[in-house]
């Protein structure tokens, strides 16, 4: 599957952005989908992921209560509406796709990437 992402931007901080991956080329209803970030200096770290179906999904802390994800198969999208934005959100955003069906956080377990959208929030 080939995976499109979009909708990074400037935003300040407190604002929202949504970032959208579309798929290409498999079923996506078949892969659990996920988004990583990047901060400059900073490793990959995992940010949310969604199952199948999109009834389950799971956040890393830091975006809790902030950050929602959801899917829509039909369209062969994922999204990631991001509110509350911090400065410390600040990276490239990436988004995933694995077979199977836990809900993993480790970016080895994922075995296709897009090619990043970057966000940036200014303080």
């Amino acid at each position: 599957v080939q995976l499109q992402a979009s909708g990074g931007g400037l935003v300040q901080a407190g604002g929202s952005l949504r970032l959208s991956c579309t798929a290409f080329g498999r079923t996506f209803s078949r892969y659990v989908m996920g988004w990583f970030r990047q901060a400059p200096g900073k490793e990959r770290e995992f940010v949310a992921a969604i199952s199948w179906s999109g009834g389950y999904t799971h956040y890393t802390d830091s975006v809790k209560g902030r950050f929602t994800m959801s899917r829509d198969n039909p369209k062969n999208t994922m999204y990631l509406q991001m509110n509350s934005l911090k400065p410390e959100d600040t990276a490239v955003y990436y988004c995933a796709a694995r077979t199977g069906s836990e809900l993993v956080v480790g970016t080895n377990l994922y075995g296709y990437w897009g090619q990043g959208t970057e966000v940036t929030v200014s303080s």
